[in-house]
């Protein structure tokens, strides 16, 4: 099982500084890497796609520059400039890794092919982490941790690491209202499905606006809508900033104040999320989603109440949330789950404005959503017996 603790740091001034100084040559580093890469594929790119028999016009290709070749040249850079010897080699090459993420993501797709856009140079405080690909277990001691070139920091510790789980990778983070390290853990021993699981315990969600959610057992949760009860006071410190000379101190603080706020709203948006998904699978081994295209949402008009309502947050959460515990997620296709009738299978179309379903066919009547979430519940039975179908016959 791998899990994430979040503890926040108490850095002196000095090493606060050291931090910031980090961030911002990992910053330079990464960006030269971007450019790098980018200039490579501008020199490289031709507009002939085929040669005569006799003449070949496509000019050789230079040596592309890839995470191991860019990692090799780490060496020089630390000779020519020398305040890079002022952070640990493996936090310095873990900048090729995230390099060649985007680039990879951009050229050739995640694992299901959706590909994300061209990567971006990092303007000044837009680099907010670092991370330490291995660590002591012993350097993690009571309410302090040692790290390379920073030395030893203070930490709150609010909850104690489980025994028998193993730290991997250490991350420092920046955020608007102080430093964080990020652990993350791992234990191979923890099961990967409950012993008790139970394939029939199976609910299905529908997710909207105006109820976060509905479940197949009609349980509702009304949409909290935290950025739209928090608008009032984020265009105030909006305005502040914009009233501020650019380059002052006072500017600063403003935009400090300011990225507080958001903070506040996403914080408190993720403690919801994560409720909302605790309580779900104290009552359920099986949940069933809709596999929502949520990026094309968000360009809609609803962009700002679909944002708000962070539906993708919250099934990355639940999804995460049930492996650790051995439940299961079922993600299923969404295509007519509000226009069938959940009683007889009839299809009837009908208006987003429209939010009671009746079926021409059977007669019934109940709540749009609470058709849509039996549908889901349905479709999931249906996907479940698929997977263990098909898992017996592998054996």
């Amino acid at each position: 099982m791998r899990t994430s603790y979040q503890y926040r740091l108490k850095p002196t001034k000095e090493q606060a500084k050291i931090i910031d100084n980090t961030l911002d040559m990992l910053r330079c580093q990464y960006n030269y890497q971007i450019g790098q890469r980018l200039e490579w594929i501008e020199q490289n790119r031709c507009s002939i796609d085929r040669c005569s028999l006799l003449v070949c016009h496509i000019p050789e290709l230079k040596d592309k520059p890839n995470r191991f070749s860019q990692q090799a040249s780490l060496t020089q850079l630390k000779k020519n400039r020398s305040w890079y010897k002022g952070i640990h080699s493996q936090v310095l090459q873990e900048v090729s890794k995230k390099v060649e993420i985007a680039f990879d993501r951009w050229l050739k797709g995640d694992t299901n092919g959706k590909r994300s856009g061209k990567p971006r140079f990092k303007a000044k405080g837009q680099y907010k982490t670092f991370t330490y690909p291995q660590f002591k277990r012993e350097n993690f001691q009571n309410d302090k941790i040692t790290l390379s070139k920073l030395g030893t920091i203070k930490v709150i510790i609010h909850r104690q690491i489980p025994n028998g789980f193993d730290i991997k990778t250490v991350s420092v983070t920046k955020k608007s209202d102080g430093y964080y390290v990020i652990l993350s853990l791992e234990d191979k021993t923890v099961p990967t499905i409950k012993p008790n699981f139970d394939s029939r315990n199976i609910v299905g969600i529908d997710v909207g606006l105006i109820d976060f959610i509905v479940t197949s057992e009609d349980e509702r949760i009304a949409a909290p809508k935290f950025l739209r009860k928090a608008e009032r006071r984020l265009k105030s410190a909006q305005r502040r900033v914009s009233r501020r000379k650019k380059g002052s101190n006072r500017r600063k603080k403003a935009i400090k104040r300011l990225g507080m706020q958001h903070k506040r709203v996403a914080d408190t948006r993720k403690d919801f999320h994560f409720k909302t998904a605790n309580n779900l699978l104290k009552k359920s081994d099986v949940i069933a989603v809709e596999k929502l295209n949520i990026k094309g949402l968000a360009k809609s008009r609803l962009a700002k109440s679909v944002n708000d309502a962070g539906w993708g947050q919250f099934i990355s959460i639940l999804s995460v949330k049930a492996e650790n515990a051995g439940l299961k997620v079922i993600a299923i296709n969404p295509n007519g789950t509000s226009q069938e009738c959940s009683s007889c299978g009839q299809k009837s179309k009908k208006l987003l404005s429209e939010r009671t379903h009746n079926c021409p066919n059977c007669k019934i009547s109940l709540c749009r959503d609470l058709n849509a979430a039996i549908n889901i519940k349905n479709r999931g039975t249906h996907d479940l017996k698929a997977q263990i179908m098909s898992s017996m016959g592998s054996l």
